[in-house]
């Protein structure tokens, strides 16, 4: 809406800067209070966006305060002037004082923090960030649209627009007349009872903030952010008996104040816990519903606070303190004392007017009758990869939701038998991408790690879906929990778009882009059976026939490489799962499967081995294919497409043979031209003769 204003206002912003030279100029001793009300000196189109800019309230608030209309009159002065829109979404009362300070200063200038023009004189808090916006307080200054003059005493006056109303800390209207002025973080926690929060409130947290002599850690001067746990948060009995001093140090950011408007999202900020041993950093984050959460992670954590990440919601944010800004926010960070099943459960006290960054996966464990949560109840080490609320928006997920066989089968694919967090997913991607197996044996998923610290990627395949790690490491009593921004198990790209994205098969795509293989694999007319050779495969090629796998790849060699290829797609009016395939295999010793040119001769076998994983420690039962008398893993089965199934498989069903010809030549595409062209040319000659 902002932004469509700015565009809107344009034009006429230009003209209104031009009639401010003139002001400045000609008419020195014109005041921007007389401005704000008189639009007698401004063409008819600068007035009108003068009235769109500055809103009738905030004229009326200028014109009803003294100590306003006295600085406007005699003094220099900064005025942070809200949109119509800033004031269209503001509840409650607006502070005019809080919004002039008395001093002009262009966006440039403003320091990070000066003194509004209020009672006790409260801070404002400049941020600028990444792009270049300049933040007051949480509202943003829209660039275009400042206005400097000069008033009838010469002194300069600047007025910026911005994007939001400003909040100062006020006390209730119960409270004494000035019992509270301007205070900062300590008397905030200490008199939090008086001032106007809305329903929170935070005895619980003074209490231990008090038992552990933390006191000066809040009234420390300076400009600090501080994160506040409400009572509502304390509702685990013992839970307050775990805040100790290095989990109230891990609730401050020091000589860094953080608005959530303005913050870089998902940035680590050190926390005044961290030191040689206990490191624990704190990031602000935001869901696409708007909901604000700040999570605390503990890199190196100790006996009495385990490593991990502790996700809170943010219920009251921005509120302006003399030494930095406070959030108040819905449980303590760093404490970790609920279980995954609990920590699940927690989604279910929520209202109908709040989501929770898991509600819908809790809704839907639930609404599939709740026996997954119970079969995760029993678990005594558990992972679970859990879906973002905005990940069960997906349209295809509507088709199955109300089947309740294929839900309890894809829900049981985002749970994991063992604790596992980041570090160990990086441990198991050294050499591979990890393959963990799911509470069913039989169904795997596939982890990959790209980059490092807070710039990796995670990402997990199960079922064809590849999903991004989106908040990893979300630590319970007894595992994980991961959020991630799919759905596993249900597909939603062909066969060519899991081709093109999986990082696993990049050769064979590769190799079929450039054979124009890949043409026909968005057809969605079609149902495909491809079994695709992973890329560790190809590179085994390279040792088993290193003059014929340098020719795979070069384009001279396309044909061969598309017929190679061909062999491995199977065309038909259906899918063969691998299960389909081992049961065809014990009807009959070989299974004829149709491809393009041919057919497809192979068998499939289960057989017992372990996982390809160094790491693994228990024994799998697995797939093999039997293909002219030799034996290749299936690597991962059943990876699900939109038109046809995927089976990764540890080598192509490739011999030497295909590529080589008589006499140790190789057959290029363009001698086949060639050959063609001299084949038509005696062809020709014959019959004119």
């Amino acid at each position: 809406m902002i932004e469509h204003h700015r565009r809107r206002l344009s034009a006429s912003a230009a003209l209104l800067l031009l009639c401010c030279c003139c002001w400045a100029s000609t008419a020195a001793g014109a005041e921007l209070a007389d401005k704000l009300r008189d639009d007698t000196e401004l063409s008819q189109s600068t007035a009108k966006t003068f009235r769109r800019i500055m809103p009738v309230r905030f004229y009326s608030l200028l014109e009803q305060n003294p100590v306003a209309n006295s600085t406007l009159s005699l003094r220099s002065c900064t005025i942070f002037v809200p949109t119509n829109e800033a004031f269209q979404r503001h509840r409650g009362s607006t502070h005019v004082l809080y919004h002039i300070i008395t001093v002009a200063l262009s966006k440039d200038q403003l320091p990070k923090t000066v003194s509004s023009d209020m009672d006790g004189n409260p801070p404002l808090y400049i941020t600028k960030n990444r792009n270049g916006d300049v933040y007051v307080n949480n509202a943003r200054i829209i660039p275009s649209l400042t206005v400097e003059l000069t008033n009838r005493e010469g002194k300069r006056q600047v007025m910026h627009i911005i994007d939001e109303v400003l909040e100062p800390l006020t006390t209730l209207p119960t409270a004494k007349p000035d019992a509270i002025t301007n205070p900062d973080a300590y008397q905030f926690l200490q008199q939090a009872d008086l001032l106007n929060i809305g329903d929170n409130r935070v005895r619980t947290y003074r209490s231990q903030v008090a038992l552990m002599k933390k006191e000066t850690i809040y009234s420390a001067p300076g400009t600090h952010t501080f994160l506040l746990p409400v009572d509502e948060g304390f509702k685990l009995s013992t839970r307050s008996s775990l805040v100790d001093a290095k989990v109230i140090d891990g609730h401050v950011i020091p000589n860094t104040v953080i608005f959530t408007a303005a913050s870089q999202h998902d940035e680590p900020k050190t926390s005044a816990a961290f030191e040689d041993l206990l490191k624990v950093t704190v990031s602000f984050f935001k869901q696409k519903d708007g909901k604000m959460y700040v999570k605390s992670n503990t890199i190196i954590g100790d006996a009495k606070h385990p490593q991990g990440v502790v996700l809170a919601e943010i219920v009251k944010a921005n509120i302006p303190v003399r030494n930095g800004v406070v959030h108040l926010i819905h449980r303590p960070l760093m404490i970790i004392d609920t279980t995954v099943t609990q920590f699940l459960q927690s989604f279910k006290f929520l209202n109908d007017n709040e989501n929770g960054a898991l509600r819908k996966f809790y809704e839907v464990i639930m609404d599939n009758g709740g026996a997954v949560l119970d079969d995760i109840n029993n678990l005594a080490e558990v992972t679970i990869l859990a879906p973002s609320n905005d990940a069960w928006n997906a349209s295809s997920i509507n088709n199955i939701v109300r089947d309740r066989k294929k839900m309890s089968e894809i829900l049981n694919m985002h749970i994991i038998k063992e604790r596992l967090n980041v570090e160990k997913i990086r441990q198991k991607n050294a050499n591979m991408i990890a393959q963990v197996p799911t509470v069913n044996n039989r169904t795997f998923l596939y982890f990959n790690v790209r980059g490092e610290g807070s710039d990796a990627v995670i990402t997990v395949e199960g079922g064809g879906v590849n999903a991004t790690v989106v908040q990893a490491d979300v630590a319970q009593t007894n595992g994980f929990v991961h959020i991630i921004d799919r759905v596993l198990g249900v597909p939603h790209t062909t066969v060519l778009g899991k081709l093109e994205s999986d990082p696993m098969m990049s050769d064979t795509y590769k190799m079929g882009h450039f054979s124009n293989f890949n043409d026909q694999l968005n057809n969605t007319q079609r149902r495909y059976t491809f079994f695709v050779p992973r890329d560790k495969g190809w590179q085994k090629t390279e040792l088993d026939y290193p003059s014929a796998h340098k020719k795979l790849f070069m384009r001279d060699f396309a044909y061969h490489s598309k017929a190679i290829l061909e062999r491995h797609l199977v065309i038909a009016d259906r899918v063969f799962t691998i299960k389909d395939l081992a049961q065809m295999s014990l009807v009959s010793d070989t299974v004829l499967l149709p491809t393009f040119r041919d057919s497809l001769k192979i068998k499939v076998e289960e057989e017992a081995g372990h996982l390809h994983d160094e790491y693994a420690s228990h024994e799998w039962t697995g797939y093999v294919i039997i293909w002219n008398y030799k034996k290749i893993n299936v690597y991962r089965p059943d990876v699900e497409c939109t038109n046809g199934i995927i089976h990764v498989i540890d080598y192509p069903l490739l011999e030497e043979k295909d590529i080589v010809v008589s006499g140790g030549s190789y057959l290029t595409e363009s001698s086949i031209c060639i050959m063609l062209a001299n084949l038509i040319m005696i062809t020709v000659a014959k019959f004119l003769n």
